[in-house]
């Protein structure tokens, strides 16, 4: 199923802007939330392509993006479930999410949800919006989690099968593993 695809798609993109974004502590070491151009260019490089490339063309695009990531990491870490589904459904109207079919090249038609915005950022934002909702509807609402490991804020996007991801990335896992290993052997 397509949407699916693409939701898997989004979900890592979505988990990196707000990372990008709004994290102060991230694998274990202090890091700055981007801002400005180099939130931009660097979230550019990550979209890669021609979307990329727009992302960059955008007028004040990191602030834009910021403001973005915020309302993402909002929906995403929201407390209650009915508090999430309002903060998806407000960015799904902000934004203007509206499906459309897409034919890439070597690929069949299929489902984005662009926003209607003129600008890049306003079609992230839908897309991302509406990739949140379909995690929620598909997956349910406790799918979305802050990555577990020592000084890490990291937010992370569970797809699994059975819903046991704890961490942000491959090398927080290790860092918890090591850790665990190290205090049981010091017991």
């Amino acid at each position: 199923m397509e949407i699916a695809c693409n939701v898997t798609r989004q979900a890592p993109l979505i988990a990196e802007l707000v990372n990008l974004a709004t994290a102060h502590w991230r694998g274990g070491a202090s890091v700055r939330p981007l801002v400005g151009e180099e939130l931009s260019a660097t979230f550019a490089v990550q979209l890669g392509g021609r979307t990329g490339a727009d992302l960059c063309a955008v007028p004040d695009a990191g602030r834009h993006l910021a403001e973005l990531a915020t309302e993402l990491r909002q929906a995403l870490l929201a407390e209650r479930p009915a508090d999430q589904a309002a903060r998806i459904n407000a960015m799904i109207g902000r934004y203007g999410a509206q499906p459309y079919l897409v034919e890439d090249v070597g690929q069949p038609f299929h489902l984005h949800f662009h926003g209607s915005g003129g600008t890049q950022v306003e079609a992230l934002g839908g897309e991302f919006a509406t990739a949140l909702a379909l995690i929620v509807d598909g997956y349910g609402p406790d799918r979305f989690g802050v990555c577990e490991a020592h000084q890490c804020e990291a937010v992370y996007i569970d797809l699994t099968r059975n819903a046991s991801r704890r961490y942000c990335s491959a090398a927080c896992t290790a860092r918890a593993k090591t850790a665990a290993y190290r205090s049981r052997r010091h017991a």
